[in-house]
């Protein structure tokens, strides 16, 4: 099973401390967020990898192929001008074509979530997609009806909302973790340049093509955007008495 490592992102938020470094290659306390990321990948059985790059990404590709792609097989992607996540998976479209299905990740999120069991689930549902939610405060949300159907987005930033069916809908905010089957990328067709992977999973969606939450309310989650979140990351992490987490089989 291969999977996207979405890595190419410019870390603004984190100031200074990424003008010269990757948010990828940030130390969460021990190891690189980028290498917590693909150990968990490697867990869940992943065999290979695509990581796109952008903002410093010379430096992203060279610690990666210093440390030997982590024991897997590594493509990159680079990108001239920045794709988003939709734009930057449908560049590389060829090397996904023909899995069953693909992983895609963020690079700036940790979590110990179990991603064999959401590729496990995604299967048993048959899904185009299958999305990483937990129930959180943020300003974008996605809804899902009671079967935990992608239903519609709400942006509470800017009052935006797309509902694509009535009934009751849930909430939920996206983890920035996904399963998903090449079939997603029927609906990036008519795609170009920069998109967000919201655009494919609403069509895909208001075509009953299904895209699922995957709720991981229980599993440990923070994504190090900010310079509070890091150091909350860094803080959480020494308190749970490691911040390495074992070596993948």
């Amino acid at each position: 099973m291969k999977a996207m490592v979405l890595a190419a992102g410019l870390g603004s938020r984190l100031g200074p401390l990424t003008q010269a470094l990757p948010k990828c290659l940030v130390d969460i306390g021990g190891i690189t967020i980028l290498e917590h990321v693909v150990r968990n990948l490697k867990r869940a059985g992943v065999d290979s990898l695509v990581i796109n790059l952008y903002h410093l990404g010379d430096i992203v590709r060279d610690f990666v192929e210093k440390h030997d792609g982590f024991g897997l097989p590594v493509e990159f992607s680079r990108e001239d001008v920045l794709l988003g996540t939709g734009g930057g998976l449908w560049k590389v479209e060829p090397l996904f074509r023909n899995e069953r299905e693909f992983i895609v990740h963020n690079s700036d999120v940790y979590t110990d979530l179990d991603l064999r069991g959401m590729v496990a689930f995604h299967r048993e549902k048959r899904a185009v997609g299958t999305l990483a939610v937990i129930q959180r405060e943020t300003k974008r949300y996605l809804l899902f009806d009671m079967e935990g159907c992608l239903a519609g987005w709400r942006n509470l930033g800017t009052g935006q909302e797309r509902v694509l069916r009535g009934g009751p809908l849930q909430p939920l905010a996206f983890s920035g973790i996904q399963v998903l089957s090449p079939r997603i990328f029927e609906f990036m067709q008519d795609e170009e340049g920069a998109f967000s992977l919201t655009r494919p999973y609403l069509k895909a969606a208001e075509a009953l093509a299904p895209i699922y939450s995957y709720r991981m309310d229980s599993s440990e989650w923070m994504d190090m955007g900010t310079p509070e979140r890091l150091s909350s990351l860094r803080e959480k992490l020494t308190a749970l008495g490691t911040a390495v987490p074992p070596t993948a089989a």
